[in-house]
């Protein structure tokens, strides 16, 4: 039998799960928010970014990850957040909360102000390891996600989907939804394998995304 292109990441072994355990467990606090490159903090440790459209759950997964409330901003207004905001997870990495893209509630001028600065950042960044591409489990990729796969593509930058919100859908909802979105993902090559499946209010897949960045080498 031919192997399921894009399967779903099992949960992970007793070892990898105490390390992602232990790596949250520990400090991670808010950095600084940029909102030019210039601004960036230095290139000098492990990095990865949690990318998706606006309203996606980007901060509700980062606060779940870490365990912590408020350590990023949510809102249920889409494009509140207009900076990459940095956050230290130990004294070895960052974890990156990017802008929405797509729909934003703010002026054009403002959007596509910071639409460029996120393409910047994800083209340019030397440390940046891999992208966590958020996909809202009730919908599954779109054309907009596509837009940013295709700038990944061409950066040579990994990325991984995490569809979000997976206690949302009903039914075959969200089988659905993942099997859009791997027929999406099969056109890209900068695209990781695996896709993980998380609802940061039932916790639902936090143990495998924490394991997998703190195996990262």
């Amino acid at each position: 039998m031919t192997e399921i292109p894009f399967t779903l990441a099992e949960e992970p072994d007793h070892a990898d799960a105490e390390k992602g355990r232990l790596m949250f467990a520990g400090p991670c606090d808010f950095l600084k928010g940029v909102v030019a490159m210039e601004g960036m903090p230095p290139s000098d440790r492990l990095e990865v970014c949690f990318a998706g459209r606006s309203n996606v759950g980007k901060s509700s997964l980062i606060n779940a990850l870490t365990g912590r409330k408020a350590l990023a901003r949510t809102s249920n207004t889409p494009g509140r957040t207009q900076e990459i905001n940095f956050f230290t997870l130990g004294d070895a990495h960052y974890l990156v909360d990017v802008p929405g893209y797509g729909f934003a509630n703010a002026p054009v001028a403002v959007v596509g102000k910071w639409q460029r600065l996120l393409k910047s950042y994800l083209s340019g960044r030397p440390s940046l390891r891999r992208v966590f591409l958020l996909i809202d489990g009730r919908h599954g990729a779109k054309a907009v996600d596509e837009e940013i796969m295709e700038l990944l593509d061409r950066s040579a930058v990994t990325f991984q989907v995490v569809i979000t919100k997976a206690d949302k859908p009903r039914g075959a909802e969200l089988e659905q939804a993942i099997e859009r979105t791997r027929a999406v993902l099969a056109k890209h090559p900068a695209a990781y394998p695996e896709i993980i499946v998380t609802s940061s209010e039932k916790g639902e897949g936090i143990a495998t995304l924490r394991s997998v960045i703190a195996t990262m080498v």
